[in-house]
């Protein structure tokens, strides 16, 4: 009858042990490289605005219309550290205009805007009914509510930027756009009273 000495059993125990803690080990460094793998977060994204432009453009909209003169309205916003003074905007709907309403032998009147809109540093300024906008011209197509416009906006250093708006029917201060008691826009032939005055 064969025998096992001692010895020879504690080898064998000693032996199974150890590649028990070897393969504790192996798998035990797998699992701690897999999550450097699959890692995500906000140091694996870039901005979350990359393409963003001189002036951030908050509520950008327009004034649904049929034909003639529109508007365009928003916020533009300023979070640089210096001045920025918009000269111009374009459409490929209409020639456009900046302009303001002031206030002209009593009534409130329409007119361009005479060194820009400026949006002082670290501020912003409203273009609304009633105050600065961006004027559209003369539409060569109606723009429908749900129609989405693409304005480019100069500034006085040259830049440019583009941001769209959504027309919507008109609401706020209820402006009219038809002819009325102001002067006549520069670029038009002369109409008896071009005015955006409030509507009764």
């Amino acid at each position: 009858m064969r025998t096992t000495s001692p010895n020879a059993s504690r080898r064998r125990s000693v032996a199974v042990l150890a590649a028990a803690i070897l393969t504790v080990g192996v798998a035990g460094c797998g699992s701690s490289d897999s999550p450097s793998t699959a890692q995500t977060g906000p140091s694996a994204s870039t901005s979350a605005n990359p393409d963003a432009g001189v002036l951030g453009i908050r509520d950008p909209w327009v004034k649904a219309a049929d034909k003639g003169m529109t508007a365009a309205f928003g916020t533009l916003v300023n979070d640089g550290d210096t001045d920025v003074t918009v000269t111009g905007a374009t459409t490929s709907l209409s020639p456009m205009e900046l302009h303001e309403m002031a206030m002209k032998d009593g009534k409130m009147v329409m007119r361009a805007k005479q060194g820009g809109i400026v949006i002082k540093a670290k501020s912003s300024h409203a273009l609304e009914p009633g105050g600065d906008h961006l004027m559209l011209m003369n539409l060569t197509k109606p723009v429908q509510a749900g129609d989405e416009l693409t304005v480019t906006l100069t500034f006085a250093d040259g830049k440019t930027q583009e941001f769209r708006a959504v027309a919507k029917p008109f609401t706020g201060a209820q402006e009219s756009y038809a002819p009325g008691h102001g002067e006549p826009m520069p670029g038009m032939s002369p109409t008896p009273g071009m005015s955006m005055s409030p509507a009764s």
